[in-house]
């Protein structure tokens, strides 16, 4: 982060953190109480060795970190959020044509597990398949790895298929509220209008507006298997985004000492802080262009991100549970996949 972006935060912040002082003593002042929070951000330090680094009580610190994160949550709202009009849409969907090769596209979405220590009188109800605490990070991402949707904190109890049920942004969808384009016809012989869709994993359900990976292992030259690289290599950006924010804010690579509702703060606040770091001038000095995956000749270029990743401790991918899918989305994914043999080849393509 530059010095002139934390002084853009600071100034955001300011009036929701800053403290009087009394007679007695001296407030803790605003910048002081950003840069310890910001400071436990990007290196999870324990609050033992930021009391000795900052001069502040670690039962302080507790405290203000958690007024920080929460104050940077207001003071960026609008630096995450899904488009309003179809033409926002339409515009998303262009930038991941051009930049991706993929139509119709209007997110990328994926989740992760938030490792915690077991919640107080919470039982199993924040387990999940592994047999640890987390709440879970689901996010959308636009095509150009910045954040459009997260939501947080969903109990684990929830399988992972039903993570994405439970978000606002699922019932928008199912309630056809967030004024998204109208299906269109593709340059195709075939008479397919192919409505604009999320693309996601495995784990997730195929339905008309969210795209999966065909299963197994499709033959080598297949259409099955020309799909799945060109969906994969699309929703490569939320992968990007999660890999850049883990590496950037380290606190989310190691299981948080904290109650749910105070993880999920954090967990917010570094989301808006990534998009603001990322739209900011400098945004280089957040995530250099070597941070990213990149392509040479179709061959994959590891980002930076992806050295580092064996040391995680949390942060895990959701799990993938078998469904069975919609005929008419299975359609228009075999559609799609006949659409990007007949029409918009890759060269490098038959290589994979």
């Amino acid at each position: 982060m530059s010095l002139q972006d934390f002084e853009i935060i600071l100034e955001k912040v300011e009036p929701q953190i800053k403290k009087m002082n009394t007679n007695f003593r001296e407030a803790i002042t605003a910048r002081e109480r950003l840069s310890v929070t910001l400071r436990f951000l990007a290196t999870w330090d324990s609050y033992t060795s930021l009391q000795y680094l900052f001069r502040i009580s670690k039962q302080s610190i507790s405290t203000i970190i958690i007024e920080v994160c929460d104050a940077i949550i207001k003071a960026l709202k609008d630096h995450v959020k899904l488009p309003e009009t179809e033409n926002q849409w339409m515009a998303v969907a262009k930038e991941f044509e051009e930049k991706w090769n993929f139509p119709h596209a209007i997110g990328a979405m994926d989740g992760k597990h938030v490792c915690l220590q077991t919640p107080l009188n919470s039982g199993t109800e924040f387990y999940n398949y592994k047999q640890y605490s987390s709440i879970v990070l689901l996010a959308l991402v636009d095509a150009d790895y910045n954040f459009m949707y997260v939501n947080v904190g969903c109990q684990e109890r929830i399988s992972d298929g039903g993570v994405f049920k439970n978000t606002s942004l699922y019932r928008n969808l199912e309630n056809k509220s967030l004024n998204l384009p109208n299906p269109e016809i593709l340059q195709t012989p075939y008479n397919v209008k192919v409505p604009y869709i999320i693309l996601c994993d495995k784990a997730f359900a195929l339905s008309e507006y969210t795209m999966k990976p065909f299963s197994g292992n499709p033959e080598r030259g297949s259409i099955a298997r020309i799909f799945n690289y060109r969906l994969s290599r699309a929703r490569r950006v939320v992968e990007n985004a999660f890999g850049i924010l883990s590496s950037v804010f380290r606190v989310l690579r190691k299981p948080m000492l904290l109650e749910p509702e105070k993880a999920t703060k954090i967990v917010l606040a570094t989301v808006y802080l990534h998009n603001f770091l990322r739209k900011s001038r400098l945004s280089n000095i957040y995530a250099q262009a070597n941070a990213f995956d990149s392509e040479q000749r179709g061959e994959l270029v590891p980002g930076a991100w992806r050295q580092d990743q064996q040391q995680l401790t949390s942060f895990f991918p959701l799990d993938s549970v078998p469904r069975r899918s919609p005929n008419t989305a299975t359609h228009i994914r075999l559609h799609l996949a006949e659409h990007f043999v007949n029409n918009v080849p890759l060269e490098w393509l038959n290589n994979h």
